[in-house]
């Protein structure tokens, strides 16, 4: 599921070149002298130790991996016109993975249709700079994943003698990947919280100028994070990430009981980025005069027919539809409905579409992209993948959980702390051969109204997210959560502005009908929330229109909205307030 995150500090992650010393609204982001040696020192210490030792144990260890992941996060968050929190803290996480058997069969082996434990065990670490004591940490925390392994490989050789096994469930549970090593500086950040108090503050005031506002939030988050990582194949890694962003959310309530929501966010990678005032009130100003013309828009009736989706609403669509069925783990699942596991080399799009997941790459035509990273969190560098090329499909989304026909990482291994890594999306770009202006496309939405005999057509301009199921219990479907939706009339009527409707469809029939796109990416960035946590992603796709795409009513509310005006806009509060 992709979403617009409202509490994503805990998440953040995107790569800073850093410059010392440089001071700014959003704090201080340097680099500062590096202190990988001790950390990896002990983390070395502890790897040899341990490989020498449970290598020779029963049963053996054949791959062991070391993780420690360092942040810093300062938090400022203000609702309506007031500060509701401000914190900064700095924190420790350490993984030991072990795994016993061998490359081909080991402890992670899935059992039968029985579900898999997504999590992965972990414990809190001293953020001191103390060999002894982080020697100490690792060995314990060593220790209790062999002991977890070693009973998990029982069960696995156990029940390998009672269930049956698909082709790709045949496949290596583990890919040999080359070692890699890369230690570079640490990054830092040094936020001074106050003046983020006080814009947070003014921020959501501005939004409490509207009596259609029930709720404002705004939130600033600067985080930084120190990835430490080692493995028995012999990658070492040191890495720094810093991102900063700024959320904005506003909630209203239509008279028949539907919650409006609009979404907002800035995200920046270095603090000479950081938006200005000017541009943050001039969203809001928008984001306003959004929720009061939803407040009083026109519901629209279940519908079918020509649509024409903005690039950020086609990103999102590509996420839902495409992406999550092309993550390589989901091809050996039994009980996924691997909508695409046999069509290598198949015509799935049109031939004038090609998608590509691209987390190497910082920015697209200046703007950032929230899914870059430079190594996965299994230790293989980002790779820029083609997913789709002229409409046939090339390969899945890769990390470390082989498949029969693509037997290694291409660096798309993620997860949240405290997940297992699996393949995941990063930088999903979407690009087209047969493009047209915007101005042209919409004139094509006309010609196909007219052409299909119905009363108008859809424009879907704004988006907050959206979901899909892909396990075989469910329905193959996807489902799009619009934010802005206009009805477009061929006969030269003004554009509706219309609300509670959701886009709905299975992927197999709605990819086949994009009719032509745009000329013009545009860029979403989120989270994505799946069975390895929630991950920054982006998604950059251009304008489509699609010749038959499904809308279904919104899900909804009766509470009907607040009996009394807010005392701002209450004259008979005004009164009483003055007259005390």
């Amino acid at each position: 599921m992709m979403r617009m995150d409202r509490s994503t500090p805990r998440k953040s992650v995107a790569i800073a070149a850093i410059v010392a010393g440089f001071l700014c609204l959003g704090g201080i982001a340097r680099s500062t002298p590096d202190p990988a040696a001790p950390i990896l020192g002990a983390m070395q210490a502890e790897l040899d130790r341990s490989v020498t030792a449970l290598s020779k144990a029963d049963p053996a260890a054949y791959f062991l991996a070391i993780t420690v992941s360092d942040r810093q996060l300062a938090s400022v968050t203000g609702s309506n016109g007031a500060l509701l929190s401000s914190d900064q803290n700095r924190g420790r996480w350490l993984e030991v993975q072990t795994r016993v058997g061998s490359y081909q069969l080991d402890n992670t082996h899935r059992i039968g249709d029985r579900p898999p434990n997504w999590t992965s065990p972990g414990t809190t670490a001293t953020i001191d700079d103390d060999t002894n004591v982080l020697r100490r940490e690792i060995w314990s925390e060593s220790d209790r994943q062999y002991r977890a392994a070693a009973e998990a490989l029982i069960k696995v050789e156990t029940g390998q003698q009672v269930t049956a096994q698909t082709a790709e469930g045949n496949a290596p549970d583990f890919s040999h990947e080359e070692p890699h090593t890369f230690v570079g500086p640490r990054v830092d950040i040094r936020v001074d919280r106050k003046p983020w108090e006080e814009r947070v503050r003014k921020y959501t005031a501005m939004f409490s100028t509207s009596p259609d506002v029930l709720n404002s939030i705004a939130t600033f988050t600067a985080q930084a994070t120190n990835q430490y990582y080692l493995n028995s194949e012999g990658t070492k890694l040191a890495f720094g990430q810093i991102h900063y962003r700024l959320e904005l959310f506003v909630q209203s309530k239509a008279p028949d009981g539907m919650d409006i929501d609009r979404f907002a966010n800035f995200d920046w990678l270095d603090p000479k980025e950081t938006p200005d005032d000017n541009t943050v009130f001039a969203r809001i100003k928008i984001m306003i005069r959004e929720v009061e013309a939803l407040d009083r828009a026109p519901l629209v009736d279940p519908y079918a027919g020509p649509a024409l989706l903005t690039g950020r609403a086609t990103a999102v669509f590509f996420h839902e539809v495409l992406g999550h069925r092309l993550e390589g783990f989901r091809q050996k699942d039994i009980n996924e409905g691997q909508t695409f596991t046999k069509k290598i080399g198949e015509q799935i799009l049109p031939d004038f579409i090609s998608v590509k997941d691209d987390p190497t790459k910082k920015r697209l035509d200046g703007q950032m992209l929230l899914g870059y990273y430079p190594y996965d969190d299994e230790g293989v560098p980002s790779q820029d993948v083609h997913l789709v090329d002229s409409g046939v499909l090339k390969t899945f989304l890769m990390g470390r959980s082989p498949l029969v026909d693509v037997p290694h990482s291409n660096g798309h291994g993620r997860r949240q702390l405290g997940y297992q890594p699996i393949a995941r999306m990063g930088n999903t770009i979407v690009s087209s051969t047969r493009t047209v202006t915007n101005a042209e496309l919409r004139n094509k939405l006309i010609e196909l109204i007219k052409q299909q005999g119905k009363p108008y057509g859809l424009m879907i301009d704004d988006i907050a997210g959206g979901f899909t199921f892909t396990g075989r219990g469910q329905p193959q479907a996807f489902q799009v959560l619009p934010l802005v939706v206009y009805k477009v009339f061929p006969d030269g009527k003004p554009d509706e502005l219309v609300r509670g409707v959701d886009i709905v469809g299975t992927p197999l029939i709605s990819l086949t009908k994009i009719v032509a796109t745009g000329d013009t990416q545009e860029v979403f960035n989120g989270y994505c929330g799946a069975e390895s946590g929630s991950v920054p992603v982006a998604a950059a796709a251009p304008a489509i229109l699609i010749s038959e795409l499904e809308v279904q009513k919104k899900e909804t509310s009766t509470d009907k909205p607040p009996i009394l005006p807010p005392p701002a806009h209450d004259p008979e509060a005004k009164a009483k307030g003055a007259g005390q």
